[in-house]
């Protein structure tokens, strides 16, 4: 027995649970964040207490702001899209090179206000375009409208519609038959 003794060797303390240690040395005091008029801040200290959090809803005021000037924008941007495309560019074009638009609204045909708003539907992919737009001469302002369908992805589009309704509600058909379609290519 002497010799199991020996090579256990004496009784030794057990070392402290590995949590208590570690508790030990992050057991500091805190120091109390500065107050608002306690004058400039020299020096940071790793061991300060952090300000309390405010818990207002300030920003909530301002969301129905953000979403509307966000929404304002979107619209901006989409509008701009399509008074910059070449659907409206062409009808554009053919409208100031058409005899009896040019009889009603006279010379110089552009878009009646600044920053045009295009109205309808314009998608080119599926085969559906369907917008209006005001227009102004030197002798009068009208709306013009441009409707036309792709009845499949392998024919080309059909002009279905393309008049000009003036200010005093009279509506004239610009497309007089769809084989003289202005719009067809080459």
């Amino acid at each position: 027995m002497a010799s199991f003794r020996i090579l256990r060797g004496p009784a030794r303390p057990r070392p402290a649970p590995v949590l208590s240690r570690y508790s030990r040395c992050n057991q500091r005091t805190l120091i109390p964040a500065p107050s608002p008029n306690s004058g400039p801040l020299l020096d940071r200290r790793p061991d300060r207490e952090l300000p309390a959090v405010e818990s207002n809803w300030r920003w909530a005021r301002t969301l129905p702001f953000f979403a509307v000037v966000v929404g304002a924008a979107m619209l901006g941007i989409f509008n701009y899209q399509r008074s910059s495309s070449s659907v409206v560019s062409s009808t554009l074009y053919a409208l100031r090179t058409s005899p009896r638009a040019r009889e009603i609204l006279g010379d110089e045909i552009y878009f009646a206000h600044k920053i045009p708003w295009i109205s309808g539907e314009m998608d080119q992919l599926h085969g559906t375009i369907d917008i209006s737009f005001w227009v102004k001469g030197t002798k009068a302002k009208g709306k013009m409208r441009f409707r036309s369908v792709r009845p499949d992805r392998l024919s080309y589009f059909r002009t279905e519609e393309w008049s000009l309704e003036t200010e005093d509600g009279r509506i004239v058909h610009l497309l007089v038959d769809n084989e003289e379609d202005p719009f067809k290519a080459g």
